[in-house]
Order: C-alpha cells, then sequence, then structure tokens
C-alpha cells in the first residue's frame, strides 16, 4: 500500500515538493509507510499539518478503508492481469488511468503498458511520425498497437527521443500553418507584380497589334486604338510641309 500512497502524495507536484511532503507524510508514522489500520487512525488535520491538501488527505483514507474491506488486494495485485489491475486501482479516489499505469510500469514491472495520456509518449510520437497536430490518446493507442506486448519498452524509448538533439531544436520551432504563405513570400510576390498604373502606362506606350503585324510583314486588321490616331495624325497639320498658299 505504501506504493500507492506515494503515488498519492505524489500528484501534481513537482518532485522536490512532494518528496519533501512524502518524507513529512511518513514521519507520522516513526519513518515508515503507514499500514491501512494506521492511516485510517490519523485524523485529516494531522495529513494537512504535513503538507497535504484536503483532497489528497480524502485520497489517502479512501485508500486504506479499501485495502481494510478488501476491495483492493494489495497483497494480490501483483496476481492480477493488467486490465483488471488497472480497474481495481482506478476505483481509488485520487487515482487516475495515467497513475495507475505508472504503478504498472514502473512498481511491477509490467511489459505491455502504453500511456496514452501522457504527454512526453504523444509528443514524441508527434516528432516522430512527423505529425501536424499532438496525437489524441486513441490515435497513441492505434499506433501502439503494433508494439504489443513490449508496449513499455517502446514508451521508454519516446521519453528518450524526446532528450536528443534534433527532438530540442523541432519542439522548439513552430510549426508551420496550413494554407498561409509566410509574410516574406508574400511580399516577395507582391513586388515581382508591377503596379496598375505602370501596367496602364505600358499598356499605353506598347506598339500596337497593328505596327507589330506590319514589322512582320503580316496582313493584320486595324484596331480601334489604331484607327484613332491616325484619325488624329490627319487632322494635325505637319511641320514639314510649311505654310500652304491659297490659289
Amino acid at each position: 500500500m505504501g506504493a500507492i500512497a506515494r503515488a498519492i502524495v505524489f500528484q501534481q507536484l513537482s518532485g522536490r515538493a512532494a518528496g519533501t511532503i512524502h518524507g513529512r507524510f511518513e514521519a507520522l508514522f516513526g519513518g515508515r509507510a503507514p499500514t491501512a489500520e494506521e492511516l485510517l487512525a490519523v485524523s485529516d488535520d494531522q495529513l494537512r499539518s504535513v503538507g497535504l491538501s484536503r483532497a489528497k488527505a480524502v485520497y489517502l483514507k479512501d485508500l486504506a478503508q479499501r485495502v481494510v474491506d478488501g476491495s483492493l488486494p494489495v497483497d494480490r495485485l501483483h496476481e492480477l492481469e493488467d486490465a483488471p489491475l488497472l480497474e481495481a486501482l482506478t476505483d481509488v479516489k485520487g487515482i487516475g488511468r495515467w497513475t495507475a499505469q505508472m504503478f504498472l510500469m514502473f512498481r511491477l514491472g509490467r511489459p505491455n503498458v502504453l500511456p496514452d495520456l501522457d504527454l512526453g509518449v504523444r509528443k514524441a510520437i508527434q516528432l516522430a511520425y512527423g505529425l501536424r497536430k499532438l496525437p489524441t490518446p486513441n490515435e497513441v493507442l492505434v499506433r501502439g498497437d503494433v508494439w504489443s506486448p513490449y508496449a513499455s519498452f517502446a514508451a521508454w524509448y519516446l521519453w528518450r527521443s524526446l532528450e536528443l538533439p534534433d527532438a530540442t531544436s523541432m519542439r522548439k520551432r513552430p510549426a508551420p500553418k496550413a494554407g498561409r504563405r509566410k509574410p516574406a513570400v508574400r511580399k516577395a510576390a507582391r513586388k515581382s507584380q508591377p503596379r496598375a498604373s505602370v501596367r496602364r502606362r505600358r499598356a499605353r506606350t506598347a506598339p500596337s497589334v497593328s505596327t507589330r503585324g506590319r514589322a512582320r510583314g503580316h496582313p493584320v486588321k486595324t484596331t480601334t486604338a489604331g484607327r484613332r490616331s491616325t484619325a488624329r495624325a490627319k487632322r494635325r497639320p505637319s511641320a514639314s510641309r510649311g505654310p500652304q498658299r491659297k490659289h
């Protein structure tokens, strides 16, 4: 029972703070893990005095009560299969699926436990498979199905993979967003396209279709713009003819 009580004390705390509180907790019983009967005999105020929250004091009392009435056979836990063992542990108040999985892996040494809720395992799978999003617990179970019956070893490798230099740099690098170009790319694309005024000026100064056709010797139709320019040229007097005399 001492290992389960320790798991409850360590929940949602940093290692140093949890270790200090757990040491004070065991100091109430002479520096050792208490029996179920001893834990039930201690008041909630005594448990609170060592740094335990009110909720954790309730969890520890519920654990001790289940051990006493036999609903949690701590002496035979190692004989149970993984599924019924997980169910028996999660029936205790304050013990969730993740805590029960850690107990199976690190206390009982079960080889086929895949902690699908663990954030480190999910992040390692995302990096290993190049996923854009963090996989859900169900996706972890689907991918980890091929690792059975040694899923615990796969989880250990996934945790250690996060310590590799490449994994550290990839975790710091933000993932690109789908469907959006980077600002620098959009800015360069805008620079490569001329403004509307420049395009209009180029269109006015560009040779007409008829001019290009004459240069190549092709018979072409006179465009509307070409007819207008020709009419203006006829109306404008030529400077080379000089003044005209009336007869």
